[in-house]
């Protein structure tokens, strides 16, 4: 019922929404003589922040059209290359100068925890420059309609050991932040099954590895609740005229004001300062914030099947680190895990994954020889700046490129240095 009220509110406020754009419209006209005065930009301010703080968000585009291979500026094409009904997988095909090598190829494993892919887009934007980037485009949960079967964990860890299949031998893995459980556990799998097309390499950043290290006030909250209370309290029906309707799903709106509240000063700053960028017409600073915003508020559902089998599995009984996460009846066994690289990143001030939980699976994974093991934590960066931003671009990305070349299938020479902490070395 609370997701039906949700749906009716946001109706019953489209013609105030449409009326406050139509007012910001017009007092930003440039021929009304009211928009060059404070008054009037601090009016169309007022809109613009009313009418952006009701709406509906919805799916936005990675926007890649172009990239530079050896500092020249080439076109990238999205492609399609696998389907099913929960996820698309995307392959961001550059146009390379002749004599230009594709460099490692990295599937990327975007994150299904109410934000799309498109979260990612930095990622991708610092990868393409040097290897061939595919990534995961989850699907939002109440665009499925209930006659294409549910989705689980389990469900999730098959999807990952598909497109690597589809892929083939020596591919790159990277899981950002939620998928590092599902991406450890599919290539223990697929090592354990003696699967040649197990990656060369995975990299597992900011990922729920061991919660029990380090807890978050994110872990915190699961840890304290039975499973019951989830299911009582977040799960809810996809209303109509959905195509999911009557789908059991946790909604993103659910997940994005869980987020925003454990940051709600910072949030209320912004868009304070974004008003006042308006009011004094300040574009560069205003722009920024919409961007940010347009990705950060557009959420999905996810099943409920998935996300309290996640919860149950990975923030409650800790399943994988302590050697007892099943898939299809098999137990996840992580010393299974001989042939793959590991890379960990972590950030030093993250407060959703805490430090030392990624670096967990270092422990778990007891047979990885020790000149295919590396692990990062970043100085100065919370949980979104391990994939994205300066930081990332200068300091992350690089050594993603520089281990899964190290460790590329294709023929390894250099060992990469285990670095351990802000370029220490170790």
């Amino acid at each position: 019922m609370f997701y039906q009220l949700y749906e009716l509110n946001h109706a019953m406020m489209a013609p105030f929404r449409a009326s406050a754009d139509a007012m910001n419209l017009a007092w930003r006209n440039p021929l009304n003589p009211w928009a060059h005065t404070v008054v009037g930009r601090s009016l169309a301010a007022g809109f613009e922040v009313f009418e952006r703080m009701t709406r509906r968000y919805g799916k936005p585009e990675f926007g890649l059209p172009f990239t530079k291979v050896d500092d020249e500026k080439v076109a990238v094409h999205e492609e399609i290359v696998w389907r099913k009904p929960f996820c698309d997988l995307i392959h961001f095909k550059r146009d390379l100068p002749a004599g230009s090598e594709k460099g490692p190829r990295i599937l990327i494993v975007a994150p299904m925890s109410g934000h799309y892919a498109t979260l990612l887009r930095g990622t991708v934007e610092a990868l393409i420059q040097q290897a061939d980037v595919y990534i995961t485009d989850w699907i939002d949960a109440r665009m499925v309609p209930v006659t294409d079967g549910d989705f689980d964990l389990d469900d999730y860890i098959d999807y990952v050991i598909e497109m690597l299949r589809h892929l083939g031998p020596d591919t790159h893995v990277v899981a950002v932040c939620q998928p590092s459980v599902p991406v450890l556990a599919a290539v223990a799998v697929m090592e354990a099954d003696k699967d040649v097309c197990a990656p060369a390499s995975m990299t597992l950043m900011g990922g729920p590895i061991d919660t029990r290290i380090n807890p978050t006030a994110v872990n915190q909250l699961a840890q304290d609740r039975p499973l019951e209370w989830f299911r009582d309290n977040v799960i809810m029906q996809v209303p109509w005229p959905q195509p999911g309707f009557m789908r059991n799903v946790y909604p993103g709106f659910l997940q994005l004001s869980g987020f925003m509240s454990m940051n709600l000063d910072r949030h209320m700053i912004a868009h304070k300062d974004f008003y006042m960028h308006l009011v004094k017409n300040d574009g560069e600073p205003a722009e920024k914030h919409r961007d940010f915003y347009d990705e950060y508020l557009a959420v999905m559902d996810l099943t409920a099947e998935f996300y309290l089998q996640t919860v149950d599995t990975v923030f409650i009984k800790h399943s994988l680190p302590k050697g007892e996460m099943m898939h299809r009846g098999k137990r996840v066994d992580t010393s299974a895990i001989q042939t793959v690289a590991l890379l960990t990143v972590e950030g030093e001030n993250d407060d959703i994954s805490g430090v030392g939980q990624t670096h967990a699976a270092q422990t778990i994974c007891t047979n990885i020889p020790e000149d295919k093991r590396m692990h990062y934590v970043q100085p100065d960066v919370g949980h979104y700046g391990v994939f994205n931003g300066s930081r990332f671009r200068r300091e992350i990305a690089p050594r993603i490129i520089e281990f899964a070349k190290a460790h590329s299938k294709r023929g390894q020479t250099t060992p990469v240095k285990r670095i351990i902490r802000g370029g220490k070395t170790g």
